[in-house]
């Protein structure tokens, strides 16, 4: 372990490949978002669902579609200002990631795998920013 010119008491051990780890998935994530959220707005806007009831449910796909692609340009912005190593970016990537997996709940009963796997890699995001976060400014 050896200690960096810019910060004597910093130590920069091999766990800093998990905040660029983040970075990588939360790019990865921004893309599929805004993937989903251009191909919502410019498809139909209301899709139906069927609830277990038998109840229908009509819900706006082009108004989602927008919250993800404001979402997935959040997540890039958060993903290229993780690599920074400051502070309010990665209080930013946490935030931006907490959200992501809230909007991947509610998309839960339409896209049950997906949606699952995505909160599993938001939640790797928030535990390497913050765990190893300091270690990215060493």
């Amino acid at each position: 372990m050896t200690q960096t010119q810019s910060h004597p008491g910093a130590q920069r051990t091999g766990w800093v490949g998990w905040v660029f780890f983040a970075a990588v998935m939360l790019l990865i994530g921004a893309a599929i978002d805004i993937f989903y959220g251009i191909m919502a707005i410019i498809g139909p806007n209301t899709a139906y669902f069927v609830g277990p009831n038998g109840r229908a449910a009509s819900f706006d796909v082009a108004g989602w579609g927008w919250w993800s692609l404001v979402i997935g340009v959040g997540l890039a912005l958060a993903a290229f200002s993780l690599l920074t190593g400051r502070t309010w970016a990665r209080i930013f990537a946490v935030v931006v990631a907490a959200v992501n997996a809230v909007t991947q709940l509610m998309s839960l009963p339409a896209q049950p795998w997906w949606s699952i796997v995505m909160i599993a890699v938001d939640i790797l995001v928030i535990y390497a920013v913050t765990v190893h976060g300091k270690e990215v400014r060493a």
